[in-house]
C-alpha cells in the first residue's frame, strides 16, 4: 500500500475552479462512496476547505485509484475532466506523506502558518473514522501530522509569520508613500491574509480602506467589519488609481495586477508614489511593476529580507525543519510496519526449527537436568537472534527504499517460507 494525495488547492487552481469543487453534504457523500467502491483504495479521508478539496488515500494501485477518484470528482462536482487535468495537485508515496504533514503545519496554506487547518483536518479524520473509511495506516498518518502541526505552532512562532510579513510590508510602504494616516489602502482579496492586512492597516491608522474581491459579497463583509468600502472586481482599475498602498493576496494562479494595470494607474494619478505589497504565493503582482518610476513592489522574498532572513522567514524555515524530521520518522515507522510481516514470518520459521531441535534433544538426552536444558535453550535462542538480526535490519532498510518485495522473494526461497501457520 502507498499513500496518494489527490485534489485541488489554491496553489494550482484558480478560485473559480475551487468554488466549483466545493463540496456540499451530497457531493461529499458521493465522493466518499465512490472511493469506498474502488478496488484500489483501502482507506481514505476527504479534506474540504475554502482553499482545497483533497483526498488522502491508501492505495494498492496508482493508476486505478487516480482513475476512480477522477471519475468521483467530475461526477459529484462542477469540475470537468479538462479542468481537473489542468489543475490537479497529485502526490504519491513519500511525497504524499510530506504533503499531508505540510498541510497540517499550515505550510501549504494561503496564509502561511494559519492554524484553522488543524481543526479542519481533525474533523475530516473524525468523519472518516465514524464512516469506517479510515484504518490504522491513515489514522496513524493523520494523527502524527496533527501532532506535528501543533508542535510547529507551539515551538516555532509561525503564528506570527503572517503578522510579521504584513507589518514589514506596511513599514516599507510608509517609508515610500508617507504615514498611513494620510494614505488610502487598497486590499485585493478577502481571505485570511487579506483580512489580516486590512485589519493591520486600520489599526495603524490608515486614512481610508477599500477592499476589492472577486466575490463581491465577501469583500463587502470584510470592508464593513472595518468601516471601509468595497468595490467589485470590475472596478479594480479605478481602485488602483485611487490607492497609495496596494496589498494583494488573492490565491490566484495568474497575475491579479499586471504591469499595464499599474502603468495605467500611475497615469491616472499623475505619477504620485505608490507601494505594492504582494503577500501571495504564487505572486499576484507582476515583478516588472517595480521598474516603474515612483512605484515600489515588495513580495515575500523582499519582505523576508526586511525581516533579516536573506529572503526566507526564520519561523517558516524552523517549521519546515520540524516537519521534515517528523516526516522522516513517520516514513521509518511506516516502513517498519510494512516489513513486519516478513520479519514475523522469518522469526516464526526460525522458532519452528528451534522447537523441533530442542524436542529431538529431549528425546536423545532424557537424563539432562532442567538447568542444563534451560542453558542450552538460551544459547540456541541467542544464536538464532544473532543470525536473524542483520536480515531483520535489512528488511526494514529495504522497506524504506521501496525494495522490500525483491527481498521478500529471496527470503521465501532461502528459508522456505510459506503462507500457512503464520508464515509467509
Amino acid at each position: 500500500m502507498s499513500l496518494l494525495a489527490f485534489g485541488l488547492n489554491h496553489r494550482r487552481a484558480p478560485i473559480s475552479v475551487l468554488e466549483r469543487a466545493a463540496l456540499d453534504e451530497a457531493s461529499l457523500a458521493q465522493i466518499l462512496a465512490a472511493a469506498s467502491d474502488s478496488p484500489d483504495i483501502s482507506e481514505h479521508v476527504v479534506v474540504a476547505t475554502c482553499n482545497r478539496t483533497e483526498i488522502y488515500a491508501e492505495v494498492s494501485g496508482f493508476h486505478g485509484a487516480v482513475a476512480d477518484l477522477t471519475e468521483a470528482f467530475t461526477s459529484s462536482t462542477g469540475i470537468t475532466h479538462d479542468d481537473l487535468k489542468t489543475h490537479l495537485d497529485l502526490h504519491y508515496g513519500d511525497a504524499a506523506v510530506a504533503h499531508v504533514f505540510n498541510v497540517a503545519a499550515g505550510l501549504d496554506s494561503m496564509a502561511v502558518g494559519e492554524s484553522q487547518i488543524l481543526g479542519q483536518l481533525r474533523d475530516a479524520l473524525a468523519r472518516g473514522q465514524a464512516d469506517g473509511h479510515v484504518g490504522s495506516s491513515l489514522n496513524s498518518l493523520v494523527q502524527q501530522a496533527l501532532r506535528t502541526g501543533k508542535q510547529v505552532h507551539s515551538d516555532t512562532g509561525i503564528d506570527e509569520v503572517s503578522r510579521s510579513l504584513v507589518g514589514a510590508g506596511l513599514d516599507a510602504a510608509e517609508q515610500h508613500v508617507g504615514p498611513l494616516a494620510d494614505a488610502h489602502v487598497l486590499v485585493v482579496g478577502a481571505g485570511a491574509m487579506s483580512a489580516l492586512a486590512a485589519t493591520s492597516s486600520v489599526r495603524r491608522g490608515a486614512e481610508r480602506l477599500t477592499v476589492v474581491n472577486r466575490t463581491h459579497e465577501r469583500g463587502v463583509a470584510l470592508a464593513e467589519r472595518l468601516e471601509g468600502t468595497a468595490r467589485p472586481l470590475d472596478e479594480l482599475a479605478e481602485a488602483l488609481a485611487d490607492a497609495d498602498v496596494v496589498i494583494s493576496c488573492t490565491g490566484s494562479t495568474g497575475l491579479a495586477i499586471t504591469l499595464a494595470d499599474v502603468a495605467d494607474a500611475q497615469v491616472a494619478r499623475g505619477g504620485r508614489r505608490q507601494a505594492f505589497v504582494d503577500l501571495a504565493l504564487p505572486h499576484d503582482i507582476g515583478h516588472e511593476v517595480a521598474d516603474l518610476t515612483g512605484v515600489v513592489r515588495l513580495g515575500l522574498a523582499e519582505l523576508g529580507e526586511l525581516l533579516g532572513s536573506s529572503g526566507t522567514v526564520p519561523e517558516v524555515e524552523q517549521a519546515r525543519s520540524l516537519v521534515g524530521d517528523a516526516v522522516t520518522r513517520h516514513l521509518g515507522a511506516r516502513a517498519a510496519t510494512q516489513a513486519a510481516p516478513t520479519v514475523r514470518a522469518l522469526r516464526a520459521a526460525a522458532q519452528q526449527v528451534v522447537e523441533r531441535e530442542l524436542s529431538r534433544l529431549d528425546q536423545r538426552t532424557p537424563d539432562m537436568s532442567a538447568e542444563h536444558r534451560a542453558e542450552v535453550e538460551r544459547a540456541v535462542h541467542r544464536i538464532v537472534d544473532k543470525l536473524l538480526h542483520q536480515p531483520t535490519v535489512r528488511a526494514k532498510e529495504l522497506a524504506v527504499d521501496g525494495r522490500l518485495g525483491e527481498y521478500e522473494d529471496a527470503l521465501r526461497q532461502l528459508f522456505d517460507l510459506h503462507a500457512d501457520g503464520g508464515v509467509l
